[in-house]
């Protein structure tokens, strides 16, 4: 989980065969703060997080989804009121790619040859603190 400018403010590692959309809810758990109540307002996300479980669970924490609507995901279109969809605001998803570019400049980290999970968290982690090092520096 990224900010506007790119800059990391959560990140899970999970095994390849997972679906990203199955991952939503511990990448944004991780992004909680126990002692705050601070959540994002908008979370902005590309058509693959199009479900209806990850739409509930932002309804219920007052997060509005800015997600497009997947058309693979459905044999019949829905019908009724369309969801709410700000494309000007999902073309600042470049952010993400940006930060996908940042990690893939730390060239341990591309290619994983970490056997345990927990190490290559340490690894991804110490590049955010290196990223975020060099912006504020």
């Amino acid at each position: 989980m990224v900010d506007r400018s790119g800059l990391p403010l959560a990140c899970t590692v999970f095994p390849a065969n997972i679906h990203d959309s199955q991952l939503y809810e511990p990448t944004v758990e991780a992004f909680t703060i126990p002692e705050m109540q601070v959540h994002p307002s908008i979370i902005s996300a590309d058509a693959a997080y199009d479900a209806q479980m990850i739409r509930q669970y932002n309804r219920k924490r007052r997060i509005k989804s800015n997600i497009p609507t997947n058309p693979r995901s459905r044999i019949h279109p829905k019908r009724g009121r369309p969801r709410w969809f700000d494309p000007t605001l999902y073309k600042e998803r470049g952010a993400i790619e940006r930060f996908f570019s940042w990690i893939e400049a730390f060239k341990k980290i591309v290619p994983r040859y970490e056997r345990y999970e927990h190490s290559f968290l340490g690894l991804i982690h110490l590049a955010c603190a290196i990223m975020i090092w060099r912006v504020m520096g």
